[in-house]
């Protein structure tokens, strides 16, 4: 049975683990501290199987107007099982008090279909713009 925990300990293991799951290396090269990456969320839940870490989405922000939803990972072992979706819907009600909720993702077919099924729009859809480097 999958187990939620919003801002539970976990360790650098467990989260290197997850991130090496789903092939994000730009997160784990060089073996950085991972769990600094919590420190600096304003919110985060997880799924665990027992003792072992398959799923997280994490935010920053600054609490009052604008809420980034900076990742959520789901081990490829229990992916299509709604987890994701689930991770998803809880972390849009706690942040609900956000004027702004922004989230970047890959852009591929199955990825916009996941998001829009939850009823979020692309940049263009709202008349917004974004930017990277």
């Amino acid at each position: 049975m999958i187990e939620y925990q919003k801002k539970v300990d976990i360790t650098h293991e467990a989260l290197l683990h997850l991130y090496e799951s789903v092939g994000w290396s730009a997160y784990t090269q060089d073996n950085p501290d991972l769990t600094s990456l919590l420190e600096g969320a304003k919110h985060y839940l997880t799924a665990w199987d027992g003792e072992r870490l398959i799923g997280l989405i994490r935010v920053v922000g600054d609490g009052v107007y604008i809420a980034y939803i900076q990742d959520v990972l789901v081990h490829p072992d229990y992916q299509k099982q709604g987890i994701g979706k689930y991770l998803m819907q809880k972390m849009l009600k706690e942040i609900r008090y956000a004027k702004q909720i922004i989230l970047t993702t890959e852009n591929s077919p199955a990825t916009k279909a996941f998001y829009q099924s939850l009823g979020m729009k692309e940049f263009n859809e709202t008349g917004a713009l974004g930017f990277s480097m």
